[in-house]
């Protein structure tokens, strides 16, 4: 686990904010920040003073007084994620590797297989929505399968098949 501090998260994002807005566009992108800095840093103050033996407790009462801010992040958590077209991923790129300089130790960008915020693959995606399977939920969108009520679904809603075959894979022995 790593603290990452609420002021180098506010930085990486003005920084990928406004590169994002400089030479993309202020309606083409949408940056999401991934974590959030609820972990409070507290600081025990000793004076260094000559005489601040006398007005010391020393660890006595050391519980300290908030400092600041900061996130619990694991290694390999994802910090910022950009949701962008196809002809702004350069862009979208460069933002990104702007913005990792404003974290303490290595980071990685990965350009996502995925549709935009979604957990499905674009091809998939793409598919879905043509058959109309797809509920859209506002940034996300909700995959909707053959189980449930009958009753409760609209007339277009019905699905003979579900949208992913998810068979075990056979190992040969």
């Amino acid at each position: 686990m790593e603290n990452v501090s609420s002021e180098a998260m506010e930085a990486a994002r003005i920084a990928a904010n406004k590169y994002m807005t400089k030479y993309g566009g202020k309606e083409t992108y949408h940056l999401r920040v991934r974590v959030h800095p609820f972990h409070v840093l507290r600081i025990n103050k000793m004076l260094s003073c000559a005489g601040a033996d006398r007005l010391q407790t020393g660890m006595r009462g050391a519980f300290g007084k908030p400092y600041g801010l900061a996130a619990r992040v694991s290694i390999g958590q994802i910090l910022l994620s950009i949701r962008v077209r196809e002809q702004h991923v350069v862009t979208a790129q460069e933002a990104l590797r702007r913005a990792k300089f404003k974290f303490p130790g290595r980071q990685k960008i990965v350009v996502s297989r995925n549709w935009g915020f979604t957990p499905y693959a674009r091809d998939d995606y793409l598919q879905w929505k043509q058959e109309g399977r797809l509920v859209s939920r506002g940034v996300h969108a909700t995959l909707m399968g053959n189980r449930g009520s009958l009753a409760e679904r609209d007339e277009g809603m019905v699905f003979a098949t579900a949208a992913r075959d998810c068979k075990a894979p056979l190992h040969e022995e």
